[in-house]
């Protein structure tokens, strides 16, 4: 399970799915629950961006 979370296509996928629902939430839920699902995709969608940056200088896994 590792391996495919850390895979290149999966963190793209989870970085920007994550990130438009976080840019969405507030828009679609009202109140403090749209505030808090954003910060709550938001914070997944930095960890698959940080993911991405840190291991962009390394060869592709197999």
């Amino acid at each position: 399970m590792k391996a495919l979370l850390s895979s290149r296509p999966v963190l793209w996928f989870l970085f920007l799915f994550n990130l438009a629902v976080a840019a969405a939430a507030p828009f679609v839920v009202d109140g403090s629950q749209g505030v808090m699902t954003a910060v709550g995709m938001g914070v997944v969608s930095l960890g698959a961006g940080v993911s991405l940056v840190r291991d962009r200088g390394k060869p592709a896994r197999s």
